[in-house]
């Protein structure tokens, strides 16, 4: 009796093992091992993503998803992904949580990729989300963009390329404008041929010529040498100094003489200037003298009169300058 309680303690403790290893399994297998820290993303598309998703942290498994939520923002549909880390876990808050399989048939993990900041996210925080780049897609995308590109560029292109082809050979045809440009082609040969025989017939009085000048450069240059001694060099700067002294004074003047065309400008335009005051005198003069020339030439007229008069008396009589009488007019009728 006592070994049968013994072997039923035995089994009984051996079946508790068991499930206390178990639930140990199942802890491990899931993550949720300790305690953790809570953050979220969102996502347009979690395909793949559910309850028990693994987290990895560049690659290093600390946690899994908990739960999956759909939300309505702007009029669309977007997912809450809530997931669990190992507590104390840094994560840089310019991270990003990318949904990636490591490969062809591996599961759907959420991938977070650290960022470069030193300041770690809090925990409940939200992690900037990287939308999945479905390898598919992608190939079934390039697959299309190959075949509009064979159906709208290439055989288009091939088309055209046999089009120019045909007119290429009908281009050189006997009797076609090809044949013809090579017919000229061989005349433009000929004549280049003759001129390269005369220009090599030439070349040795080219090169004499050249030697020629290039003799009266030489000369042209010692001469300059000779000219340009260091004391002619010293003159030569003394007067492109007293140039630059003439054109300073020169533009001294200029100054000056703009400053009394602008003196002659206000005392000319200035409307209370003498000038003007002047001009307004002047012409009231004139036309006072308009308005009365026709009583002063009256008036000039009588004086020159009484004047002939009074000297014609005198060339008669001079005795009138002394008080005397003029003499009898012998002329005058008694």
């Amino acid at each position: 009796m006592r070994t049968s309680k013994i072997n039923y303690f035995i089994v009984g403790l051996f079946v508790l093992t068991m499930i206390v290893g178990l639930i140990a399994a199942i802890a491990v297998l899931t993550g949720r091992t300790g305690a953790t820290d809570e953050y979220h993303a969102y996502y347009s598309n979690v395909t793949g993503v559910k309850f028990g998703t693994q987290v990895v942290y560049e690659g290093y498994p600390i946690g899994q998803v908990i739960e999956v939520t759909p939300e309505e923002h702007d009029g669309r549909m977007r997912f809450r992904v809530n997931f669990d880390i190992t507590e104390g876990w840094k994560i840089p808050e310019d991270s990003v949580a990318e949904i990636a399989a490591p490969g062809l048939l591996a599961a759907v993990t959420l991938a977070i990729e650290a960022g470069e900041s030193a300041t770690p996210l809090k925990a409940g925080s939200e992690v900037e989300a990287a939308e999945r780049a479905d390898m598919f897609a992608a190939v079934a995308n390039v697959a299309g963009d190959f075949g509009d590109l064979s159906n709208n560029y290439l055989k288009p292109l091939l088309k055209n390329v046999n089009g120019t082809i045909l007119e290429i050979n009908t281009f050189l045809e006997e009797g076609g404008e090809g044949r013809l440009i090579a017919a000229d082609a061989r005349d433009t040969m000929g004549m280049a041929r003759s001129v390269m025989a005369d220009l090599k017939d030439r070349i040795p009085s080219i090169a004499t010529k050249l030697d020629s000048i290039l003799s009266d450069v030489n000369v042209t240059s010692k001469r300059l040498n000779e000219i340009l001694t260091p004391a002619n060099q010293k003159k030569i700067i003394g007067m492109v100094d007293n140039l630059n002294a003439a054109t300073q004074k020169f533009d001294t003047v200029l100054i000056t003489m703009n400053s009394i065309l602008k003196d002659i400008d206000d005392l000319v335009l200035d409307a209370d200037g003498d000038i003007a005051r002047t001009a307004k005198e002047s012409r009231y003069i004139v036309e006072s003298v308009a308005r009365n020339i026709d009583a002063i030439n009256q008036n000039m007229d009588g004086a020159a009169r009484n004047l002939y008069e009074f000297s014609r008396q005198i060339r008669q009589n001079p005795g009138l300058l002394l008080g005397g009488t003029s003499p009898e007019d012998k002329g005058a009728v008694k």
